[in-house]
């Protein structure tokens, strides 16, 4: 069989490999060049490239199992593994410490040794379709003919457009964030954690992550309201230096004897929760030999750090249909099957909690009238340890969101008492306004 993969990000990668490693001719398309032999990968079309990102163990997981070699490559350039230990299980894998740009390097340089596999660069214009199935995509104007076609394009991806419904639950969620990159100095130890993952800190109107990468690298991430127009000017250096000094914990964190920058102050824009299914324009079903992707298929805010391990577990699914001996032709009806089922209620989830995080950002209460999201279901663990021993498998995401229905009752009896969840040392929105807009004067 003769696949087309549309983008050579980790999804199209890891899809691209596994199928050849099954015996089968595979191109990957992809506007990219590739990481230089020396200096900064700019990775140009893929904004959240240089930001902050989560690795959860499910991706090691698939990764080892499909292609070993993209994973000791991983490992070689300085990945950390992170575990938890867990009382009565004793070391629990909680994923790796890696920035981005380590972990598609890994991938990318180690899929130009992977028999059966070309990447080439270029732009998809489109699918090519025929008789009433995907026949291949064009490429730079040019048929690239094909038994199947992944599309693995990502979220702002569009060569599928003309055959592929819009997305079907979700948008843009209320939420904007900056970023900055830094590294600890020689000698420098890491700055305060609030669990093993992360320092993280919710604030009076917005919130504030640690992402500890590899190698002393780390991000640090203020979030906001997408509404809250004066906190856009976080994205000057001088006001992003303000407020991290400004918050306990993030002062530690930047404190210039203990790391130093080593990019510039990243815009992330909105943010967004969508699912796009794998249904055709105008019909139920989808175009035969066309299968999507990774965040083609669900896009959720990073701050969970859950969308590379929603990726590969599509991917997986994808696998285990064709290895199921699926016709290719008909692939896309069991995996958008599995995907309603699997991966839309991880969307929705995200929809709930990022949707009512901005409405108390703005002022308002925790609202008893409806399920309570997920997070203030897990804060209520603070006051009834029952609901944090329920939780594991959901922050793991090995239950779905679901699984803390049968405490969503006690979580909701700690909030009728009165309870709310604190909010962490630190300025309040009018006081982080006040202080940015001094730090940087008239700007931009």
């Amino acid at each position: 069989m003769r696949v087309a993969v549309v983008g050579a990000g980790p999804a199209g990668l890891l899809v691209g490999t596994a199928l050849a490693g099954r015996g089968h001719e595979v191109v990957a398309v992809e506007r990219d060049a590739g990481p230089p032999p020396r200096g900064v990968w700019a990775r140009r079309g893929v904004m959240q490239f240089h930001h902050a990102h989560g690795f959860r163990p499910q991706v090691a997981q698939v990764l080892q199992e499909e292609w070993p070699a993209a994973f000791a490559a991983w490992m070689a350039l300085g990945a950390e593994p992170i575990t938890f230990d867990v009382p009565g299980f004793g070391p629990v894998p909680g994923g790796h410490r890696s920035r981005r740009d380590t972990f598609e390097r890994a991938l990318r340089t180690t899929a130009g040794g992977v028999a059966g596999l070309s990447v080439r660069q270029g732009h998809v214009d489109r699918v090519l379709a025929s008789g009433g199935r995907a026949r291949g995509i064009v490429v730079d104007g040019h048929p690239l003919e094909a038994d199947l076609v992944v599309d693995a394009s990502g979220r702002s991806g569009r060569a599928a457009d003309g055959v592929r419904a819009p997305a079907s639950e979700g948008g843009p969620c209320g939420m904007a964030y900056v970023d900055r990159q830094y590294q600890l100095r020689d000698g420098a130890e890491p700055g305060p954690m609030t669990n093993p993952l992360a320092w993280q800190a919710d604030f009076d109107g917005y919130a504030a992550v640690v992402f500890l990468h590899e190698r002393g690298h780390f991000s640090v991430v203020l979030v906001r309201p997408t509404a809250d127009a004066p906190l856009k000017e976080l994205r000057s250096a001088a006001a992003f230096d303000a407020a991290c000094a400004a918050i306990p914990g993030l002062a530690e964190w930047t404190d210039p004897g203990r790391a130093r920058p080593v990019t510039r102050v990243l815009p992330g824009g909105a943010l967004h929760n969508v699912y796009r299914g794998q249904r055709g324009i105008g019909s139920g079903s989808g175009l035969p030999g066309l299968v999507s992707v990774g965040d083609a298929v669900a896009t959720t805010t990073p701050t969970s750090g859950r969308g590379l391990a929603m990726t590969f577990l599509q991917v997986q699914r994808l696998l285990a249909l064709l290895d199921a001996e699926v016709d290719p032709a008909l692939l896309g009806e069991p995996f958008d099957a599995w995907c309603e089922e699997t991966m839309v209620p991880w969307v929705r989830d995200h929809i709930q909690v990022d949707g009512d995080q901005v409405r108390r950002w703005q002022g308002g209460d925790v609202d008893l009238t409806r399920r309570l999201p997920s997070d203030l279901i897990l804060s209520a663990g603070q006051v009834d340890p029952r609901i944090a021993q329920a939780g594991a498998g959901y922050l793991g995401m090995v239950e779905p969101p679901s699984s803390l229905d049968p405490v969503e009752p006690l979580a909701r009896a700690v909030y009728e008492s009165g309870w709310r969840p604190p909010h962490s040392p630190g300025p309040s929105r009018d006081e982080l306004v006040d202080l940015v807009r001094a730090a940087a004067p008239g700007w931009p």
